[in-house]
């Protein structure tokens, strides 16, 4: 058989490509982590969120900077956030699992191989009703991702065989105790260029449906998103349902408790408002089973709160499989975990705005480039793992001012 010009050119590069990429794999075969060093750290907090009060929550937004060195100098930088009333996750309690127990997990293994790493966290810290210690392995998840990319030259799009997408639009939270305050941290927002909000709900249907009209009235035209945080019981809940809706908000997410099945069951089949989960959704076998059982029309997720990228982005697809909802937020993201999670979300072409508040209540950051984020526009990053360069002696900084120690 004769082969013409054309296809000897077409032979020729896909044997090239192929020899690339076995060249690429021998290069990194024998890569493997040589350390995991930890840099508990709290980010300086402005203006009101009920999740940092007290004499833990306000004194910063707990993180635990998570940075795997592998034995050819390749770095990646990853970022547990706990929050101790949002979850049992605390800040000393990630910093333990983390040094005790993940660390001597990881040490030795191919980074590369991210699900072989999760399946040998899962052997230090045993599951339980689902994954466990979610929020402090996602940081590790995180770290391994951007150390897999920086190896392989690739973002996290590239990684998940997606288009980098982006930019995400972001809501700003409008989180009050007192409805005199409504129209003050609204203007503070339209200010800055935002235009879609989400409000705070729970345990109060009388002070959530005045909350939700005020906010409705000042934006007619966003998209406003109610966030229960589970505060309600199943009877409260079907009633303010319908009433929200009226009201003008156009979802409504964990208004249960997630061990409240029977409730969200009769929430989903009520229809007044599209129910979303999300404290209880973790693992994509989570997903999968309450979606079955019929209890939500969607996620709000978070890859910071289901074990990061790996669970969420498989979370996505069950999604997008099932024409389920999701919406994209997070647990008041510091930089690096806001970076992977903008990488995360533009993959994929989150349409809707994303509740990402790290850039309204944080105040610093330990990049060496801070992300670009323009009015409500935030810019996902595209350069290698995800796609950001952390500045250590800012990290350090942070650490002292925050007074705490390297674990």
């Amino acid at each position: 058989m004769k082969i013409d010009r054309r296809q000897f050119a077409s032979a020729a590069a896909a044997a090239a490509f192929c020899a690339n990429r076995f060249a690429h794999a021998k290069d990194h075969a024998s890569v493997k982590i040589d350390r995991v060093e930890l840099f508990p750290v709290r980010y300086p907090l402005t203006g009101y969120f009920k999740f940092f009060t007290g004499p833990h929550g306000s004194s910063g937004r707990a993180a635990v900077l998570i940075k795997i060195t592998a034995d050819d100098g390749t770095v990646g930088w990853g970022e547990s956030i706990p929050i101790a009333k949002w979850s049992y996750e605390t800040l000393e309690t990630a910093t333990i699992v983390l040094r005790d127990y993940y660390t001597p997990a990881l040490v030795g293994r191919d980074p590369t191989d991210i699900d072989g790493a999760l399946a040998a966290m899962d052997l230090e810290v045993a599951p339980g009703f689902s994954t466990g210690m979610p929020i402090t392995r996602s940081g590790v998840d995180l770290a391994l991702y951007d150390l897999t990319g920086k190896l392989r030259n690739q973002s996290l799009a590239q990684m998940l065989g997606r288009a980098p997408g982006g930019p995400i639009t972001l809501s700003w939270t409008v989180n009050v105790q007192q409805l005199a305050n409504v129209d003050r941290v609204m203007e503070e927002g339209r200010r800055r260029g935002f235009r879609n909000f989400n409000i705070k709900v729970a345990p109060d249907p009388k002070f959530d449906l005045q909350l939700a009209r005020r906010v409705r009235e000042n934006a007619p035209e966003g998209f406003l998103w109610a966030d229960a945080n589970g505060g309600y019981d199943p009877a409260t809940a079907l009633d303010a349902a319908p009433k929200l809706a009226d009201a003008g908000v156009d979802v409504l997410e964990a208004p249960l408790k997630p061990n409240q099945m029977s409730g969200y069951r009769a929430l989903t089949k009520q229809a007044a408002l599209p129910i979303l989960m999300d404290e209880g959704v973790i693992s994509p076998t989570d997903l999968r089973e309450f979606y079955k059982a019929g209890m939500l029309n969607g996620v709000a997720m978070k890859p910071s709160r289901c074990g990061g990228l790996r669970s969420c982005s498989q979370q996505i697809e069950l999604c997008l499989q099932h024409g389920l909802m999701w919406l994209g937020s997070g647990l008041t993201d510091p930089d690096i975990s806001l970076a992977a999670t903008l990488a995360l979300y533009g993959a994929y072409g989150l349409s809707k705005p994303a509740a990402l508040n790290g850039p309204q209540f944080l105040t610093d950051s330990v990049l060496a480039v801070p992300l670009r984020i323009e009015k409500d526009q935030a810019h996902v990053p595209t350069g290698p793992g995800l796609g950001i360069e952390v500045d250590e002696p800012k990290v350090l900084d942070l650490m002292k001012r925050s007074g705490l120690q390297p674990a």
